[in-house]
């Protein structure tokens, strides 16, 4: 449930409080007058009518650029008596395309935050991997920030937007770049045991790698499209894909080129799972545009990049089936 305020010239009150009781809202009441001519009114919205709403909102305001329309998190509704169906639904925590939008674009920022902390987990991930220190990789991978622009690159292409897809697909190449060399550069200057099995477990790939990389961008969409928390997620996917772009970095200045095909493979393996995933559950979700004209970009979109990831997921898995000789 959200709280779904509208500010708007005030020839639009009446239609706005029709659209509260049409679109089921649990209650709705009005704040007070601006001196510009705008009135604002609330609305206390369940998660199953909330895009709808937004949706008729922006139709109906879409021509002035005086209208708002804010979306604010609600954490409990009381009254004076319990209601079963309140509760039933504040249990179950939903993300209209808005919200969806605001939080997913702060994860494809390429800013100095995010190469700070790319820097930083890379430098921890490769001691952790040539220490064989797991508890210093799982360090790495919670301050690593590797799911947003992963999932924003999904969300882009289900949407059709060239611009965040390629703002995100711009975040994520220099994220893994920076990885990559920043990992040879420690090889380089310092004394490494490239021996080490942490190390060596990231150049070897099989289908279980597969199912990690799907199951990782699967529960990144979901944490985001129910509001449950990203932190565990961005663990899953960071352990997905830092790791292996570290040793890639590692094993190619120590010129162990099949050791670094490895891994290069692993890598790739991990980022179209998760980008697979992550766009088939937006699918399933019903994440689309709000206009004729932007859905069926959108369509072409999604039709382009699931065909694409699909069939690059076929053949990097016919590739692992002739490197391990089996399925497992």
């Amino acid at each position: 449930m959200r709280i779904v305020e509208v500010v708007a010239d005030r020839k639009h009150a009446q239609t706005l409080a029709g659209m509260a009781r049409f679109y089921g809202a649990e209650d709705h009441w009005w704040g007070s007058d601006d001196r510009d001519g705008r009135c604002s009114l609330r609305m206390l919205v369940p998660d199953e009518h909330r895009q709808a709403l937004l949706d008729s909102l922006q139709d109906l305001l879409k021509a002035t650029d005086r209208a708002r329309i804010i979306v604010q998190p609600v954490d409990v509704a009381l009254t004076h008596q319990a209601q079963p169906e309140q509760e039933r639904r504040a249990a179950k925590v939903a993300a209209t395309r808005e919200e969806l939008y605001g939080q997913i674009t702060k994860g494809a920022q390429l800013d100095t935050n995010f190469l700070v902390l790319t820097v930083l987990s890379t430098l921890v991930a490769a001691i952790g991997l040539v220490e064989n220190n797991v508890a210093v990789v799982i360090g790495a991978m919670v301050i690593a920030p590797l799911l947003g622009p992963n999932i924003a690159l999904a969300f882009a292409t289900s949407l059709g937007d060239k611009a965040l897809t390629w703002k995100a697909a711009k975040t994520n190449g220099v994220g893994l770049g920076l990885a990559i060399l920043l990992s040879g550069l420690i090889a380089v200057l310092l004394p490494l045991d490239l021996a080490s099995p942490e190390l060596l477990a990231r150049t070897d790939v099989d289908l279980s790698g597969v199912v990690l990389g799907l199951a990782s961008g699967a529960a990144a969409v979901l944490s985001l499209t129910t509001g449950l928390s990203s932190t565990l997620v961005g663990v899953m996917v960071a352990v997905a894909l830092l790791p292996p772009a570290a040793t890639l970095g590692m094993m190619l200045v120590s010129a162990r080129w099949e050791l670094a095909l490895g891994a290069a493979l692993l890598l790739i393996v991990n980022i179209v799972c998760v980008l697979l995933s992550a766009k088939l559950v937006f699918l399933l979700k019903g994440v689309r545009p709000r206009s004729w004209t932007e859905r069926n970009r959108a369509k072409q979109s999604m039709a382009f990049y699931l065909s694409l990831w699909l069939v690059l997921l076929l053949l990097l898995i016919g590739i692992i089936l002739m490197r391990t000789g089996g399925p497992w």
